[in-house]
């Protein structure tokens, strides 16, 4: 098979990072209490998978993008992508982003297809976030396409 390699975060990347997170504090800083900052605790994960991605978005109740990450973010490759082990890889790092952040509670609202749907959720669970709900939000067309008029020859 060959090796199996997953890019890891250098320091200067972690640093960068730290910053967004706390210039996003200052906006969602008390008016009445200047030296307060608000916490988030809870937020949204929306797991987003494909048959040729997962992509799972953490977001605030009201629907503010925190973090993202995806398969393809993190060093898989083609039809890799796809795989359960790719979204659990992935799961993990949105875990390490969010406890940086800190959210610790979780709604999870699944969209798609793919294979990587419940290792996803496994693993989100498996590494510390409390999950409240998981809602299924994918697509689904209730009466399709008009049919084509009746062929005259």
């Amino acid at each position: 098979m060959g090796k199996k390699r997953i890019i890891k975060q250098t320091e200067e990347e972690i640093l960068k990072e730290r910053e967004k997170i706390d210039k996003a504090f200052k906006k969602g800083v008390d008016k009445k209490i200047p030296s307060k900052k608000i916490r988030i605790t809870e937020g949204k994960a929306y797991i987003a998978s494909s048959y040729n991605n997962t992509i799972i978005t953490l977001a605030d109740d009201k629907g503010n993008v925190l973090a993202w990450v995806s398969a393809g973010n993190i060093g898989f490759k083609g039809t890799k992508k796809g795989t359960p082990f790719a979204a659990s890889k992935v799961a993990e790092v949105l875990v390490q982003k969010a406890k940086k952040i800190g959210i610790d509670r979780v709604k999870i609202l699944v969209k798609g297809v793919g294979s990587g749907r419940e290792s996803a959720i496994r693993s989100l669970a498996a590494r510390g976030l409390d999950i409240i709900s998981i809602e299924d939000v994918t697509p689904i067309p209730h009466d399709g396409c008009r049919p084509p008029k009746v062929r005259r020859v």
